[in-house]
């Protein structure tokens, strides 16, 4: 799967979420950045990137 399809599709994932609270969603695509603003007003960045050295499996940090 290509970086750039999986970002769309969460794009489209959390667009269409309902019960999760999202007031916005922007999407940089030049930084692959997604920017999330809730209905209480935080707001979280999602970046996506592929994973470098992972193609056999993940390892997660401890």
């Amino acid at each position: 799967m290509a970086l750039n399809y999986f970002r769309d599709r969460l794009f489209d994932l959390l667009n269409k979420s309902e019960g999760m609270g999202i007031a916005d969603l922007n999407a940089n695509e030049r930084n692959s950045l997604l920017t999330v603003r809730t209905e209480d007003w935080n707001v979280f960045e999602i970046i996506c990137r592929q994973a470098a050295g992972k193609e056999d499996g993940w390892t997660t940090a401890n």
